[in-house]
């Protein structure tokens, strides 16, 4: 049995994911970027490969992926994140349905992708000036409101009424409104559920510039928040499909295309 890793290098985490001839998904493994990205990607990948009981020779195709992917020579290949997300998620939410629209929401960035029935992207949008519709900006504001990020999902269904304004578009200044709104005497529930909203209306418009379609799938780490993913579904007026794993879409993904890229070169 020979097997396939994806290695996408983002600027907060690297993901692996290590798959079989079939495609099937063996493992996965998440950690920090750092400063050095070869030395954690190779540390990351060489510790998968021990959890899976497999020897590096059993690793017959490897593709990178993501902000640094150009860093790790030993891969096979290169390619673009978008690729490697859009292969990732119609595999991920094969039990889901047809995805038309992909929602990715890094540490650094956010995406909006557009498919056609086969699979193919046809459009993307992305935000990388600001972090305010990022996943640092959730890190920022649980610091800020002394919680962890794990837990501003449930902050979220703790609030009533209509979810507070926080409607600076800057992470920095989108801060001093919050340090404003604890000091009028609101609820860190409020401010939390007030700051979903305020992400999922930037992430709409993103969505809205590639075209809305039935179909919506939601990754990267922010979509563990429920609180977010509810925020974005009543934004954008649909059901949106959360995987297993979103951190790993887009490694899975290039994992899988490494298989093809395989079976290309040796048929």
């Amino acid at each position: 049995m020979k097997y396939f890793a994806g290695i996408d290098i983002g600027s907060t985490a690297i993901k692996i994911s290590i798959v079989d001839e079939n495609k099937n998904l063996m493992g996965f493994k998440i950690s920090a970027s750092g400063s050095m990205f070869y030395k954690y990607a190779q540390e990351t990948l060489d510790a998968l490969i021990s959890e899976l009981k497999l020897n590096n020779s059993d690793i017959a195709y490897i593709v990178a992926t993501g902000y640094g992917r150009k860093l790790y020579k030993e891969a096979d290949e290169n390619i673009s994140e978008i690729t490697a997300n859009a292969t990732g998620a119609r595999a991920a939410a094969s039990e889901f349905g047809e995805i038309k629209t992909i929602i990715n929401i890094g540490g650094q960035d956010s995406k909006a992708i557009s498919l056609d029935s086969d699979g193919n992207v046809i459009n993307f949008a992305m935000n990388d000036r600001c972090a305010a519709g990022t996943g640092k900006f959730l890190d920022v504001v649980a610091l800020k409101l002394e919680l962890e990020v794990d837990t501003l999902g449930e902050y979220h269904f703790k609030t009533q009424g209509t979810p507070l304004s926080v409607s600076s578009t800057c992470a920095v200044f989108a801060e001093s409104e919050i340090i404003g709104l604890l000091g009028n005497n609101h609820s860190v529930a409020d401010i939390v559920c007030g700051v979903h909203y305020s992400i999922a209306k930037r992430i709409v418009k993103l969505v809205k510039r590639v075209g809305v379609k039935e179909g919506i799938y939601f990754d990267g780490g922010p979509a563990l928040n429920a609180g977010l993913v509810n925020a974005i579904e009543n934004e954008i007026g649909q059901k949106i499909f959360v995987p297993q794993n979103p951190q790993i879409t887009t490694s899975f993904g290039a994992a899988i295309i490494g298989v093809d890229s395989y079976n290309y070169e040796n048929n």
